[in-house]
């Protein structure tokens, strides 16, 4: 992320918060840039032959973005944790559809972190995922909030941590026990299905 970014976001926000309309003009081009970043790094981790592009997930995210009207953006950590929790909505619902649309339904995969990964786990269902996050979530709120700055959001360990005001040691830690949490969530639900 460029070094002035994060400053001009938070500024843009709050400039558009107090009721400067010509700073949402401002905002937007950027906004959309980030989300483009944003998506880059998701689909780099993605298997081949994946049914939605990254120009789309970055459009439909834009437009959610564009619609919420009705937030008061509170700074760039804000932004950032809407439009993580945004791009996993829209890729549930794009696995959903598209596992609806096939029988058996819902096998869309994703490669999760190595970390995560077993040797029982190389791809992992992206609706099952979103189930243990759903659990993963009123578990630890901010564990959830790690993963999906991280995992959907592609944030690095420190952007991480600028985001939701914690040191980088810690949001690794969270990360890893997150991690952990999910890996075994998903290995008993993987065992429960067969």
């Amino acid at each position: 992320m460029p070094e002035k970014v994060p400053e001009r976001i938070t500024q843009l926000l709050a400039d558009w918060g107090a009721g400067d309309q010509e700073a949402l003009k401002r905002l937007m081009p950027i906004v959309y840039d980030e989300l483009r970043r944003l998506a880059k790094v998701y689909f780099r981790r993605q298997p081949p032959g994946s049914t939605l592009q990254g120009t789309e997930l970055v459009h439909e995210a834009y437009l959610r973005l564009a619609d919420k009207k009705e937030v008061r953006w509170q700074d760039r950590a804000h932004f950032f944790a809407v439009s993580a929790r945004i791009m996993r909505c829209i890729l549930v619902d794009h696995a959903r559809s598209r596992g609806s649309a096939k029988r058996g339904g819902g096998n869309y995969t994703i490669a999760l972190d190595d970390a995560v990964r077993g040797a029982a786990m190389r791809d992992v269902n992206l609706v099952s995922l979103d189930e243990a996050l759903i659990r993963l979530g009123a578990h630890d709120c901010r564990l959830l909030q790690v993963v999906e700055l991280r995992f959907f959001g592609g944030l690095s360990i420190e952007e991480t941590g600028q985001v939701l005001n914690i040191a980088p040691a810690t949001v690794k830690r969270d990360w890893n026990v997150a991690k952990a949490w999910i890996y075994r969530e998903m290995s008993r639900s993987a065992a429960h299905a067969t």
